[in-house]
C-alpha cells in the first residue's frame, strides 16, 4: 500500500510542477496596439439568461474597440423568459441615441441539428458572421473595457489560428463559492501550464477565438456532436492537430473574462457532471492518463480516511496541499485572488477528493441537467 501511494505521489508531484514550470514559460502579454485591424464576430448563445444579459450588455456597451470592426451575434436557444426583450429593448435605447455608437447587435435563433444545442447555436451564428475572427463567451459573463483590444494585438503579433485566453471568477466569501473558486484556478492552471509545456489540452469557451477558415477546414464540431458539451475543449483538440504552432494562450490582465459560480450545491453537482461527462471523449491517451492520475490520487485520499490509516492520511495531505500550492499561488495572483483565505483553501483541498470522486461516479452513471434539459453521459 505505502508503494502504491508512493509511486502515485511521486507521478502527481511531477505533474503539478510541471504544470508549474509551464505556467512560468508562458510570458505575460500586456501589449496594447492602438491601430486595431482585427475584425470580430462575436458569439453569445444564451437560453434563459434575463438576469445576467443586463451586466453583459453594459460590459458591451463599454468596450474600447472600434464598432466597425466588431459585430455582436447573439443565438437564442429557445429561452421561455424574457431574455429576448431584453436584448431587443438594450439595442432600441441605444440606437437612438446620436453620442453613442453602437457595435452591430444581431439576435439569431439556434438552428438545432445535433443532440448539443450550444454547439449548433455556435455553428448557427458562424454561418451568419461577416467577419474570419469567432470570438465566443457565455452570456452570464463581464468583458473587460480592452478585451478586444488584447485579442487583436495578441493576433496582429503572433499570427495564430486559436487563441485561448483566461476566464476567472467573481465570488463570496461563503464555503461553497470559495470552494469552485479553488477547483475552477485548478483547471485555468492546468490550461496555462499545458500551453507552457506544449501540450494544450483545456480550454473555456467564455473566452476563445478562432479562425472561421480554419473551422471550416476541420469540419466544426462534427464527431463530437453527440456530446452535449465540449463546444470548446473539443474543438481545441481539433486546432491542435491541424497546426498546434498557430494555437496560443494569452495570458493577458486585460483579456480575462469574468463570470460567476454557481448558487447552490445540486447546481454545481449538476454543472460538473457536465463537465465530468466529457472527459472519456478525449482523444488523447496522455489526457485519459492524467485523468486516471487525477482519480487514483483523491481515491488514496478517500481510502486512507476510510481505512482509519489517519498517520499516512496526515502525511499525504499535508504534501499535496503543499505541492498543489506551488501551483495555485502564481495562478491566484495572476486572476488577483492573492488574499484568498486559507482556511478555505485547507477545507476545500480536505473536501475536494471526496466531491470529485463522487462526481466521477455520478458522471459515469447518471444523466446530467443543463438549462432545463436532460442529457446522457
Amino acid at each position: 500500500m505505502i508503494l502504491g501511494v508512493t509511486f502515485i505521489g511521486f507521478l502527481y508531484f511531477f505533474f503539478i510542477i510541471s504544470l508549474r514550470f509551464g505556467f512560468d514559460k508562458i510570458d505575460s502579454f500586456d501589449e496594447f496596439n492602438q491601430q486595431p485591424t482585427t475584425s470580430f464576430s462575436v458569439i453569445i448563445p444564451f437560453r434563459n439568461e434575463a438576469d445576467n444579459l443586463g451586466e453583459l450588455l453594459n460590459s458591451i456597451l463599454e468596450l474600447n474597440y472600434p464598432k466597425n470592426l466588431v459585430e455582436f451575434l447573439f443565438v437564442n436557444d429557445d429561452s421561455t423568459d424574457n431574455s429576448v426583450e431584453i436584448i431587443e429593448h438594450f439595442i432600441h435605447a441605444f440606437s437612438k441615441k446620436s453620442t453613442i455608437k453602437l457595435a452591430t447587435i444581431t439576435i439569431l435563433n439556434n438552428h438545432r441539428i445535433s443532440n448539443s444545442p450550444k454547439k449548433d447555436a455556435i455553428t448557427t451564428a458562424i454561418d451568419k458572421a461577416n467577419f474570419d475572427w469567432i470570438v465566443t463567451t457565455d452570456a452570464d459573463c463581464t468583458l473587460p473595457k480592452n478585451w478586444l483590444n488584447a485579442f487583436d494585438t495578441f493576433i496582429q503579433k503572433n499570427k495564430p489560428n486559436m487563441v485561448v485566453a483566461p476566464v476567472n471568477y467573481v465570488v463570496d466569501s461563503s464555503f461553497i463559492q470559495q470552494f469552485q473558486l479553488l477547483d475552477f484556478m485548478s483547471m485555468q492552471a492546468t490550461t496555462i501550464g499545458s500551453f507552457g509545456l506544449n501540450f494544450p489540452f483545456l480550454c473555456n469557451g467564455a473566452n476563445l477565438a478562432y479562425k472561421k477558415s480554419i473551422f471550416f477546414n476541420v469540419n466544426g464540431f462534427e464527431g463530437n456532436a453527440t456530446i452535449a458539451s465540449g463546444d470548446d475543449v473539443f474543438l481545441l483538440e481539433k486546432y491542435t492537430k491541424y497546426n498546434q504552432s498557430k494555437v496560443h494562450y494569452l495570458k493577458s490582465s486585460k483579456a480575462i473574462v469574468s463570470t460567476s459560480p454557481v448558487r447552490n450545491w445540486s447546481e454545481l453537482i449538476e454543472q460538473r457532471k457536465r463537465w465530468a461527462a466529457k472527459a472519456a471523449n478525449f482523444s488523447s491517451l496522455k489526457v485519459k492518463c492524467i485523468g486516471l492520475l487525477i482519480v487514483f490520487t483523491n481515491l488514496i485520499m478517500v481510502y486512507l480516511l476510510c481505512s482509519g490509516n489517519f498517520k499516512l492520511l496526515l502525511f499525504a495531505f499535508s504534501l499535496k496541499l503543499i505541492i498543489d500550492w506551488v501551483l495555485f499561488k502564481p495562478t491566484l495572483a495572476f486572476f488577483n485572488h492573492q488574499k484568498n483565505d486559507l482556511v478555505h483553501y485547507i477545507f476545500s483541498s480536505f473536501f475536494y477528493p471526496f466531491f470529485s470522486l463522487y462526481i466521477f461516479l455520478l458522471s459515469m452513471t447518471t444523466k446530467y441537467n443543463w438549462k432545463g434539459r436532460n442529457f446522457k453521459k
